[in-house]
């Protein structure tokens, strides 16, 4: 895809007459020399890799460092008890953030959407809409273009790295497009999407990578979880009229200036943050001290 901004999207949108992800797609097939049909089979191998991770999610697994694991089976399980504020559609996007992330920290398959660490918030906020019968296979490809036609566009500007930009680059740059894509399947329009997106990815500027002991499971995971709720929250804001007033380019040059700024101890290194608590090099040394006995 060649798109630099977010900006030229939408304005061929306009003057064209086309729905945003055909802008997208043809682009891609303009850069890629791939057809159509080609692309489109490939979107549609990464939906069905994105089911299967989720299907293929067990409650027994842990990680290897043993911190990640179970989580979602209890969010699905306190849900049908009836005991959270969240129910229905909202307590499957947690439920779903959290199987996707936690089966990359079991080293299963999953599909970087944008990054392995961001995993879980694209298909968190549609495998739910996709099982309950409110977005088709076809809605659900076409929102992935939107997806991938704005994360380009982050890539392009800014950057997907939590190491070079922090958690906000990752999550912050998945929960947007996310944001986008479900206001497609509403039926907004360009700038609707446009306008979601500016709104997910400036709710999570700042957002600092601090993996506890390097791994992305602590405090990765969870922030899944609030990538995807934040989505549902800008898509919607952005369906009812609200705008953010910050254009989403401008956001995205806003969080690469606030990525630039940050000491790299809070991006990656596993240094800085909650890397960095008591607790946090309490869990460090105890997953260094695992590692020395299972080479042992």
């Amino acid at each position: 895809m060649a798109f630099s901004s977010v900006r030229d999207m939408v304005e061929l949108c306009k003057e064209t007459g086309r729905p945003l992800y055909e802008v997208i797609l043809e682009s891609d097939l303009t850069e890629s020399g791939l057809t159509r049909a080609e692309s489109e089979a490939e979107m549609h191998r990464l939906w069905s890799v994105m089911c299967a991770t989720s299907a293929g999610y067990c409650r027994t697994d842990r990680s290897m460092s043993g911190f990640a694991g179970g989580d979602a089976a209890k969010v699905s399980e306190a849900a049908a008890r009836g005991i959270l504020y969240a129910d229905g559609y909202f307590a499957d996007v947690m439920a779903e953030a959290l199987k996707t992330a936690e089966c990359n920290a079991c080293m299963k398959r999953i599909v970087a959407a944008p990054t392995a660490g961001s995993c879980g918030v694209l298909p968190a906020v549609l495998l739910p809409l996709w099982r309950r019968g409110l977005a088709d296979e076809t809605a659900i490809h076409r929102a992935l273009y939107i997806a991938a036609g704005f994360g380009q566009v982050v890539a392009a500007r800014a950057t997907l790295a939590g190491a070079e930009g922090g958690c906000q680059a990752e999550v912050g740059a998945a929960s947007a497009m996310a944001a986008a894509a479900l206001v497609d399947i509403r039926g907004g329009t360009a700038e609707q999407c446009a306008e979601a997106f500016a709104m997910a990815l400036t709710n999570l500027e700042g957002l600092v990578c601090d993996p506890v002991a390097g791994l992305v499971e602590i405090p990765c995971i969870k922030r899944n979880v609030i990538g995807a709720m934040n989505a549902v929250s800008a898509a919607d804001m952005a369906l009812a009229g609200v705008v953010g007033h910050i254009p989403a380019d401008e956001v995205i040059d806003a969080m690469a200036e606030v990525g630039n700024a940050m000491s790299q101890d809070l991006r990656e290194t596993g240094i800085g943050g909650l890397a960095g608590t008591p607790t946090g090099r309490a869990i460090c040394e105890i997953v260094t001290m695992n590692g020395r006995e299972e080479e042992a």
